[in-house]
């Protein structure tokens, strides 16, 4: 008998789920404690969470019988996955089934901006009958710019379509093929989405990148007549800009389901007529919350029954049967993935990997996995692995073009990645020293060495004097250590780039001051 532990509120119809299958019994305990959730977390062969319980490393010291955990949701920020991975456990998640609700809620949210729903049934409850002051805006025939066209930004535009709406995509990686069969403009430019949009919603994760990426400049971009709705993560707009502009009524008015934190600070936004708030209620359906206990039920004991995994947040350990060579070569093709990701700017057009000299004769396969999760997890608030790396990328139409050549050039084997974008082309050479040292050599035609480690700076700058010293005074003074540096320069173009591995991130202000340099054509931080 399977026992499943369900250590969170969950929709009866995921329990019931369970307990309909012969070999598996559901056990709920909610509201337990971490050191009791770790005294008996071993003698269960799966665990069921949403967002409350805490699988800590702790939780996971002795697992005892624990094969997987199922989240009836997205986040995962409550499990230590790096932790359940080396245990060998088995972590999922249900990214499918909040996404309708979250697409409603959006539209719910436009809608109401639109027909100033909120206040106007404020007023009448206050005995006040102003039909005119409550005077809104039609959806049919507006513009509506999405930024992020995944499964909930694509299911809004199929809402939104509904209405008649013209939809203004655009997406910062790539845009599904989906997305032009429907009709929708695929555009370039942000600068377009801003300036054209009468309605704009967010539909992307929140990184390095896309944190305050609305500021008070793009807003300035704005129609006056332009709403904007955020669903998605707090942060991505910067809420002071977003107040001002609100409060000075230079845009006509803001949606907020989600906001930098949780629960704010303060409920400024709410004093203002032109903004409607809501306290992160996109995924909080009947259906969704049905949707995702099954889900989570279903994954978990088909993965304990030894059947297909789905949803899989953690990959297994390379088999005995791999060539060390080849876990060596996987590591530093994730690591290259992820600072192309870093240092690219632009929409993906395409994306080429090269193996070279005697890696060239292996399977390569996992080398090509690990780059395309590098490459792509930036881009995602879920983790990408073995298991789903494949799905995303084909959601998202990106295709890597895989070549081999055996000759053996400079070294005995070298992993070259080029992705290109609309704004250029980047490209980044590694090798293994020794079988277990990993090293950048090449980055856009600059020889340089490297090694790769977590956290990165490249800089691209006028190849002069003092600039080695300059960077190194700034990561010192803000206390940030170096650990290996590579030079390459151009003397004939004066141009050079500095890659340099470092013990932690500079934070912002060590950022700012590096990138106010005078030598400093583009600067890139990447944690790998």
């Amino acid at each position: 008998m399977y026992k499943i532990l369900i250590a969170d509120k969950l929709a009866q119809e995921g329990i019931d789920l369970i307990n309909s299958m012969q070999e598996f019994e559901a056990v709920v305990r909610t509201g337990i404690s971490e050191e009791e959730l770790a005294s008996i977390i071993g003698e269960y062969d799966g665990l069921i969470i949403r967002s409350g319980a805490k699988v800590t490393a702790k939780v996971l010291e002795k697992p005892g019988r624990l094969k997987g955990i199922a989240r009836a949701g997205v986040g995962i920020d409550n499990v230590d996955v790096p932790v359940a991975t080396r245990k060998g456990i088995l972590v999922m998640n249900t990214p499918g089934g909040n996404t309708l609700s979250a697409a409603e809620h959006t539209l719910a949210l436009m809608l109401a901006l639109s027909r100033y729903v909120v206040p106007a049934c404020n007023s009448l409850k206050k005995g006040e009958w102003d039909r005119k002051k409550y005077t809104g805006n039609q959806l049919n025939n507006k513009t509506l710019g999405i930024i992020g066209l995944g499964r909930i930004g694509m299911s809004v535009a199929k809402m939104a379509i509904g209405f008649n709406m013209k939809i203004l995509g655009y997406d910062p990686f790539a845009a599904t093929k989906e997305a032009h069969q429907m009709g929708i403009q695929i555009t370039d430019s942000l600068e377009r989405i801003y300036k054209e949009s009468d309605y704009i919603t967010l539909h992307i994760p929140k990184n390095e990148k896309t944190l305050n990426l609305i500021t008070a400049k793009e807003l300035k971009m704005m129609k006056p007549t332009c709403r904007i709705i955020n669903s998605a993560r707090g942060g991505i707009i910067n809420e002071e800009d977003l107040y001002n502009a609100l409060a000075a009524k230079t845009i006509a008015g803001a949606a907020l389901d989600v906001f930098s934190k949780e629960p704010p600070d303060n409920f400024r936004f709410a004093e203002l007529e032109n903004c409607l708030v809501t306290p992160h209620l996109g995924a909080s359906t009947e259906e969704a919350q049905v949707e995702v206990a099954v889900d989570a039920a279903q994954i978990l004991t088909d993965a304990i029954k030894g059947g297909p995994i789905q949803n899989a947040l953690n990959a297994p350990a390379m088999g005995a049967g791999v060539p060390p060579i080849i876990c060596q070569y996987a590591k530093l093709a994730k690591r290259i993935g992820a600072l192309m990701s870093a240092i690219i700017t632009g929409r993906l057009k395409s994306a080429q990997i090269e193996f070279r000299g005697a890696i060239a004769e292996m399977n390569v396969d996992s080398v090509s996995t690990g780059f395309a999760i590098g490459l792509l997890q930036p881009h995602f608030d879920i983790v990408i692995n073995m298991v789903n790396v494949g799905m995303l990328a084909k959601e998202r139409g990106i295709s890597i073009d895989q070549t081999k050549n055996p000759e053996i050039k400079d070294y005995e084997s070298t992993f070259t990645a080029i992705v290109e974008t609309d704004k250029g082309k980047r490209t980044v050479v590694g090798t293994v020293y020794g079988g277990n040292q990993p090293r950048i050599i090449e980055i856009d035609g600059f020889a340089i060495e490297v090694t790769p480690e977590d956290a990165m700076l490249i800089i691209y700058n006028d190849d002069k004097p003092g600039v080695i010293g300059a960077v190194g005074s700034i990561l010192g003074n803000h206390g940030v250590n170096i650990n290996t540096m590579g030079v390459g320069h151009r003397l004939k173009e004066g141009k050079a780039v500095l890659a340099i591995s470092l013990d932690k991130t500079p934070g912002e202000k060590a950022a700012a001051e590096l990138r106010a340099l005078d030598f400093v054509n583009e600067l890139y931080i990447c944690k790998l």
